[in-house]
């Protein structure tokens, strides 16, 4: 693999920095309450508030910098090949489609349980690009510029499989998205070709 810096992936990623970088200076980012002022996700803000907006603002919020520079580095690593894959526009779109349809799944799932989650981050988002990874491979029968089905697939499983060994992950964002990224995939990935 051999990542470079892309438009839309490094505007998205300059998005999530400036905003951990203001809210840092603001306050504790590792403070469940205080995230929930600046947007974070919880089920009664927005089921019983109406506060919809956090669906879209939580995508852009993390909690501490150990969070945030895991998530830039790996949409650093894996954003470009999907970005070249799809065109910047369309990735872009793609991405933040990802990013909302998997705290969708969230919110469903912690009004369900009625849970008392917190949740804010870009990994959902992020997965959801691994699953748009996993459709353009799949579509390329099997390798897209190098990376090969069986890298995506343990890709998947070991960010997976970290999620569910670590405490106060929101693993159904996680499936969420890569699912909602994996759907999308067919949508936005139209040029069928062996790269």
């Amino acid at each position: 693999m051999d990542p470079k810096l892309t438009p839309s992936n490094t505007i998205l990623i300059g998005i999530n920095v400036a905003v951990f970088v203001i809210l840092s200076c603001l306050g504790d980012t590792e403070s469940a309450g205080f995230m929930l002022q600046h947007g974070a996700m919880e089920w009664r803000s927005i089921m019983e508030c109406g506060e919809y907006y956090r669906i879209f603002t939580s995508m852009f919020l993390h909690f501490g910098f150990e969070h945030i520079f895991e998530n830039m580095i790996f949409l650093f690593l894996i954003g470009s090949y999907l970005e070249e894959a799809m065109g910047s526009v369309r990735y872009f779109i793609f991405y933040l489609l990802c990013g909302v349809g998997s705290g969708l799944c969230s919110l469903a799932v912690d009004t369900l349980l009625k849970t008392q989650a917190v949740s804010a981050g870009a990994s959902g988002a992020i997965f959801g690009v691994v699953g748009g990874l996993l459709c353009v491979v799949l579509k390329n029968k099997g390798n897209f510029k190098g990376i090969g089905l069986s890298g995506v697939i343990i890709m998947i499983a070991g960010s997976l499989y970290y999620g569910l060994t670590s405490s106060g992950v929101d693993n159904v964002a996680h499936i969420g998205g890569l699912i909602c990224g994996f759907l999308l995939g067919f949508l936005f990935y139209k040029n069928c070709r062996e790269d």
